[in-house]
């Protein structure tokens, strides 16, 4: 054997040998014994720092001529499993994670929660000695994961839910093979403006997150976000227009216009129809009239016969545009305050799939009030077919003016006779001096017969503006222009008019949209007088006799 041999291996062990497991370890050192031949185990022994056992393991290993079996120990080493230890323990962990199924519906987990560690101590109190990294294992083994809720019930389901998707699937298809375009539409949920904490997170330095409010509870007049969508199914693009004020039906068609006018008529030159789908409900609902008063009147003035398909109540998820644009907003703004319009409009705009989606978006800063109505009258004009499959679901529009209709005007209606007493009227109360109040009056008069009610989002919104109430427009007028000057109380208005219950709530929820529409809000006075008795206080250092 050469001089040194045994220094050599030293250092090719010392470099070699700690990459190594177990078994690798012997199979190295019993190939360099057999290799030095008579006297290489002692050798090698010394040289490794290990036993002669270890190298003669090695050596033995080697002469089986065995496969490589990717295994350290030889089958049957290491401890046994716990489930064949204790077999009676993966039936308890089932026990507490299917309490229903396979255990006792009174467990003491039956209401906790099920973590690992929660269900490894209730084990160990059983008498199953395990650990939560165990529990896990087995859970795994078993076919458990974690998993969150599955939003797949839909709650009542209409008898011809399905027939109604195969009416759509089949006019998306006719519409999309003669080249005309077709749409889905909707709101997305509002936002609320501010460092409010938003659902996701992005990349920041560690320990840098962006701060955020503590809750998300938000402020009283907080701004908000309000953006409609168009989606574009052949073309895979999106349009959305962020509001500031109602997700009304007026908003809706306005956003409709606006996609037409900026990149419908160039992408459809030779269009004479639209297809639009639609959910059930909110402001392109198929029961909200001044959804299809504000179709009408688009489908007239850009010359398109427009048919318009909803989707059955409570279905809502199944519109296109739901999954294939709104969901990719979603994730474009996870984890980022939308702290102004211009930020939730630069995101949106900014959203890309790789697939090719493209989304313009823009702000819309227009008032679109609520509480308006249109009347019968104003429907039966409409040139407006219901298809014979659902006609309050599937309809078209024709491009057409409505036929004229015989309503009466507003000054031809009997007005009740003014209730509120004369003090009511006096400047500390309302704020303005009685030639000006009768200015305002005089407007909000104009303004009914300039504006006849197109929208209806309540269901009393009928009785509110056509029936009028038991109170003339002066006291209308005079109670809202009170009530948001010094945010008194209903009850306490009724009373001092002797109007019947609820004729002051609806006239203040009726002519409130009115002086928004003439940019003449009501500002609050520096202090609240809720009460009768405050209101006659305020007169009193006035020193007007009430």
């Amino acid at each position: 054997m050469k001089e040194g041999t045994e220094e050599f291996l030293a250092e090719k062990f010392a470099v070699l040998l700690p990459h190594l497991d177990e078994r690798r370890r012997r199979l190295v050192l019993g190939a360099d014994a057999r290799a030095l031949g008579h006297g290489g185990i002692r050798l090698v022994a010394r040289a490794a720092g290990v036993s002669e056992d270890t190298v003669s393991r090695g050596v033995a290993e080697l002469g089986l001529g065995e496969p490589p079996t990717g295994r350290t120990r030889s089958a049957g080493a290491g401890r046994r499993l716990l489930r064949e230890k204790d077999p009676r323990l993966v039936g308890a962990l089932l026990a507490l994670v299917e309490p229903d199924q396979r255990g006792d519906p009174e467990s003491a987990l039956r209401w906790t929660v099920k973590s690992t560690r929660a269900l490894a101590a209730e084990l160990t109190r059983q008498g199953h000695q395990v650990g939560a990294d165990t529990v896990a294992r087995l859970l795994k083994q078993e076919g458990f994961s974690l998993q969150g809720t599955s939003r797949t019930t839909e709650g009542t389901r209409h008898p011809d839910r399905d027939g109604q998707f195969r009416y759509i699937n089949d006019r998306v298809r006719e519409f999309t093979a003669a080249g005309q375009p077709v749409l889905s539409v909707d709101t997305k949920k509002k936002e609320v403006l501010g460092d409010y904490a938003v659902a996701g997170r992005e990349w920041h330095r560690t320990g840098q997150p962006v701060p955020v409010r503590t809750h998300d509870f938000p402020e009283k007049n907080a701004p908000k976000a309000v953006p409609y969508g168009v989606y574009d199914l052949a073309a895979d693009t999106g349009w959305v227009a962020v509001g500031c004020d109602g997700d009304t039906a007026a908003f809706a068609v306005a956003t409709l216009r606006r996609w037409w006018d900026g990149e419908g008529r160039h992408r459809y030159p030779q269009a004479n129809k639209l297809l639009i789908t639609a959910d059930a409900g909110g402001a392109n609902g198929y029961r909200v009239r001044a959804w299809k008063t504000g179709l009408a009147d688009f489908a007239h003035t850009a010359g398109l016969e427009v048919t318009v398909c909803h989707f059955p109540p409570g279905t809502s998820k199944w519109n296109s545009i739901e999954h294939r644009l709104f969901s990719r907003i979603s994730i474009n703004w996870r984890g980022r305050p939308l702290t102004s319009h211009e930020v939730v409009v630069n995101t949106i705009g900014a959203t890309t799939t790789r697939t090719g989606l493209t989304v313009h978006a823009e702000f819309d800063p227009g008032a679109y009030p609520t509480g308006l109505v249109v009347p019968d009258e104003v429907m039966a004009t409409l040139p407006l077919t219901a298809h014979d499959w659902h006609g309050q679901w599937n309809y078209t529009l024709r491009p057409q003016p409505p036929a004229p209709a015989a309503v009466p005007r507003y000054e031809e209606r009997a007005q009740p006779e003014d209730r509120a007493p004369d003090w009511l009227h006096h400047p500390t109360l309302t704020g303005m001096e009685r030639p000006t109040f009768t200015t305002l009056l005089d407007l909000v008069e104009q303004y009914l017969l300039d504006h006849p009610p197109i929208s209806l989002h309540h269901k009393h919104a009928r009785y509110r503006i056509l029936r009028r109430g038991p109170l003339s427009l002066s006291d209308r007028l005079l109670v809202t222009v009170i009530h948001h000057r010094w945010k008194t109380q209903h009850r306490a208005l009724t009373r001092l008019l002797g109007s019947p219950r609820d004729a002051v709530s609806d006239a203040i929820h009726a002519m409130t949209p009115f002086l928004e529409g003439l940019d003449r809000r009501i500002p609050p006075a520096p202090i609240t007088a809720p009460t009768v008795q405050d209101l006659t206080n305020l007169i009193d250092k006035s020193n007007i006799k009430a």
